[in-house]
């Protein structure tokens, strides 16, 4: 079988392998492809990998021999599974393996919001201590999170597993469903829920206006939950401590995107899955996927 890479540099930038996928295929790897080179490269794939490549309706049409794809990642947006569906195409994910790195960098992300450790730390080198009269200084309030109000948008593994870490650090967890009075008694909101047509722009001007002026916000998990020109006007207009975003609505990320000019709004590039341990089971799952679907026994299908 004939397997096309599309986007693999940030699976295997150097440090993990392609050798287990290699073995299921003639294997050819791309490290990016823009839109406009996908059908070219795909043409004769009889299974495509992808993580942010996407494959449209219009490309999946001009892929007469392709039999598979398989989606290196927990989300699969980037895919129109209806139309693999009709095409009679399987598309699978990797639903479990970033797990614990996602919630680790969650808790990193409000800590740092607690804290600003690294702006400490950049005045520190900058000589500041150094000149005080005193034997400490801090330029941002500091937070102490025990006794405060967590309150989880989408509890699957993810947002499960940051409940119990927060837990660990003496928060009280709320889950916020459908329901979403939860946040406005909430000092931090986290975002962990898959990205659907109803979520789109999920926190919006209504929403903030519920959260209390002393929360976080916290996002981990798809960009355009957020409608990012409502979270600068709110960040800007004090109504909200601080925010931290390592997905954003375009990436990678625009320069003309609000969030770059808003008040305490920590970015960072869409980082929280990339560990290597992360890495490795997601490359160890995706061979997995690849020979089952070899084996006629096809699993992590997401339109079945």
């Amino acid at each position: 079988m004939r397997i096309v890479i599309l986007d693999g540099h940030t699976l295997n930038p150097g440090d993990n392998p392609w050798d287990a996928v290699a073995k299921l295929g003639e294997l050819t790897i791309h490290d990016h492809t823009l839109p406009g080179q996908i059908v070219a490269r795909a043409r004769n794939a009889d299974i495509i990998i992808t993580n942010k490549a996407p494959l449209s309706a219009e490309s999946l049409a001009q892929l007469p021999k392709l039999r598979f794809i398989a989606v290196t990642a927990t989300g699969y947006n980037i895919v129109d599974v209806a139309a693999a569906r009709q095409r009679g195409i399987p598309v699978v994910n990797v639903p479990e393996y970033g797990t614990d790195s996602v919630a680790q960098f969650t808790i990193a992300l409000l800590l740092e919001l607690c804290h600003r450790v690294g702006q400490h730390h950049a005045a520190v080198q900058a000589g500041r201590w150094g000149a005080q009269p005193d034997f400490c200084f801090w330029d941002t309030p500091q937070v102490e999170l025990a006794g405060k109000t967590i309150a989880i948008i989408g509890h699957g593994r993810i947002g499960k597993r940051v409940g119990e870490i927060a837990r660990a650090l003496g928060m009280e967890v709320r889950i916020a469903s459908r329901d979403r009075t939860v946040v406005s008694r909430a000092d931090v909101v986290t975002l962990h829920c898959p990205l659907t047509a109803d979520n789109t722009g999920l926190v919006n001007r209504e929403f903030l206006a519920r959260l209390k002026p002393t929360a976080f916000l916290i996002n981990t998990a798809r960009g355009v939950l957020v409608v990012e020109q409502d979270l600068a006007d709110a960040l800007n207009a004090g109504k909200l401590a601080g925010a931290a975003m390592d997905v954003v609505s375009a990436e990678p990320i625009k320069p003309d995107n609000p969030l770059l000019q808003a008040r305490n709004c920590l970015i960072t590039p869409h980082m929280a899955w990339a560990s290597l341990a992360a890495r490795r089971r997601l490359m160890q799952t995706t061979a997995e996927n690849i020979r089952a679907f070899q084996a006629g026994k096809p699993v992590n299908v997401v339109n079945p």
